[in-house]
């Protein structure tokens, strides 16, 4: 198989698609690998060292995209990009269909097989392909914060630390997966007043037992959504609903009774956000404020950190992407259903029933898709 490689060109996205590392266990295995000129420069990945790997350089992204059986990628595919896509071509990257309609659009129009990291989910029901990346936003979730609530940046002035004789800084954080317990690892490090909502009691129990009294947590529902929110200091957004849109679980009505000054960070914001106010936001222009709240909902966080999202990406990535590459997409799904669940489109149909009720698309199973032409 040919897999391509492309430059990432979303604003301030210096992520990659593979690794050099992976880019040679797929060249051991007879595929050819194309990258584009300078992809990995941004993750600290000069094109020598894909050229020692048995890399072909290319100088284009149309050539990328013209040559390539398969895409490796890291976000999807934005408009400059759409004309590049053609019938047949198997893209491996994050979409977050439910947030983007023209794009699930295109995909069905020029019947391109999505292979989505977010919905690849385990027996067990984990992401595998989504949880690196969770681990990387919640983290960077509290430091975005705690710097956006510096009165330089609109903040009440607040240190979430505190100092003898001050408050420590209040973080409620809603949802208590992969996301929400980075976050706590990070706001518990800084030493602030932590509580964390989920509507998951085993959940509850597990963080309660790992994080002891460092953190409260909280049953969630309306209630003590709005009592918790109403006093923080930062609100971090980390529900998730694989492959559908995230539920809106504060309203505009509660940010506006916030205090001014106050700071949400939407985690979430990929999956068209948990916070009514929230839109998308790049890492050129992140936040904007409604009702004296500071909003920071940059839809690829991890993308400001690229050599640690790269690599931690590309370790969870790659087995897959060599299974797809040495068996081929229809033989690769049908031997493993995680790598199933995560092709989103084929044959010119949704075959994710999420995606397709969020977008209003028609469902169509998987195993009738891979019959259609």
């Amino acid at each position: 198989m040919i897999v391509g490689v492309p430059k990432e060109i979303k604003t301030r996205e210096y992520r990659v698609g593979l690794v050099p590392g992976g880019a040679a266990a797929l060249k051991q295995r007879g595929h050819t690998v194309l990258v584009e000129k300078n992809a990995g420069v941004g993750s600290g990945i000069p094109d020598e060292l894909y050229i020692a790997a048995g890399c072909e350089i290319v100088g284009s992204a149309d050539e990328v995209w013209k040559r390539a059986d398969m895409i490796m990628k890291v976000k999807e595919p934005i408009a400059p990009e759409f004309p590049r896509m053609r019938e047949g071509q198997v893209v491996y990257t994050y979409f977050h269909l439910a947030a983007a309609p023209e794009l699930g659009k295109v995909l069905l129009d020029k019947k391109v097989a999505s292979v989505a990291y977010e919905t690849v989910e385990t027996p067990d029901h984990q992401l595998p392909l989504l949880k690196p990346m969770s681990e990387v936003a919640g983290r960077m979730s509290v430091q975005v914060g705690a710097v956006q609530l510096e009165k330089e940046h609109g903040g009440k002035g607040i240190l979430l630390s505190g100092v003898p004789g001050v408050r420590r800084g209040k973080i409620v954080i809603l949802g208590g997966g992969v996301v929400g317990t980075n976050a706590a690892k990070m706001a518990v490090g800084m030493g602030a007043e932590v509580t964390i909502l989920d509507v998951n009691i085993n959940r509850l129990a597990y963080l309660d037992d790992i994080f002891g009294s460092s953190i409260s947590t909280v049953y969630s529902d309306p209630a003590q959504i709005e009592r918790y929110v109403r006093q923080a200091d930062l609100v971090i957004g980390g529900v998730l609903v694989p492959g559908a849109k995230a539920p809106r679980l504060v309203s505009e009505k509660l940010i506006s009774e916030m205090q001014p000054g106050s700071v949400v960070v939407d985690v979430a914001v990929d999956q068209g956000g948990c916070i009514e106010t929230c839109h998308p936001t790049t890492h050129e222009n992140p936040t904007y404020e409604v009702h004296g709240v500071i909003h920071y909902c940059v839809a690829n966080m991890p993308g400001a950190v690229p050599y640690t999202s790269t690599f931690a990406l590309n370790n969870a990535t790659i087995g897959y992407g060599l299974k797809l590459a040495d068996l081929g997409l229809k033989e690769a799904i049908k031997r493993d259903h995680a790598l199933a669940l995560g092709v989103n489109t084929l044959n010119g149909v949704c075959t994710y029933q999420a995606v397709a009720e969020a977008l209003s698309f028609e469902y169509v199973p998987l195993e009738k898709a891979l019959t259609l032409k």
